[in-house]
């Protein structure tokens, strides 16, 4: 049986399906095209049965692809559907919180390292390695993307 830095297929669903539903759903901000790419982050998984160093390098590849999975899925939606997209539905389950509705209103680029941030807690650097950009590109995309959340929250205006 294949092994993920120590755990089965099954350990690995259960213990990361929460992490990896919260980040397509903040992503995404449907239900549907959330469940989509969370399903084709596992089923990556599976097929490809990368090696990890250890649980860390696990979770981390796990939210990139389903980063990943996010803006392809989006991608595909513009190609679709020429019309602006509908406002994100609410969150299906009641433990997403003021933070993970927030940023399904910003725009992608920024809502990807804030997610990683602010959900996730991981550090500027690791959030670099995660997504393959600078650390200072990482720290302006925070600044960034900090902004327009205060805008969504009411905060001060420049």
């Amino acid at each position: 049986m294949k092994r993920y830095a120590g755990l089965s297929f099954e350990q690995v669903v259960r213990k990361y399906a929460d992490n990896v539903t919260k980040a397509c759903w903040v992503h995404i901000g449907n239900n549907a095209d959330s469940d989509d790419c969370f399903q084709n982050t596992f089923i990556k998984l599976y097929t490809k049965a990368p090696e990890f160093n250890d649980e860390d390098h696990l979770k981390a590849w796990l939210l990139r692809v389903a980063i990943n999975e996010c803006k392809n899925c989006a991608r595909d939606n513009r190609r679709r559907y020429s019309s602006v997209p509908p406002a994100p539905s609410a969150p299906s389950c009641g433990d997403m919180s003021d933070i993970s509705w927030a940023l399904t209103l910003v725009e992608f680029k920024y809502r990807q390292v804030l997610y990683l941030y602010y959900i996730e807690r991981y550090k500027v650097d690791e959030i670099a390695a995660i997504l393959g950009k600078n650390k200072n590109t990482v720290k302006t995309m925070l600044s960034r993307g900090r902004d327009r959340l205060k805008k969504i929250y009411g905060g001060d205006e420049r």
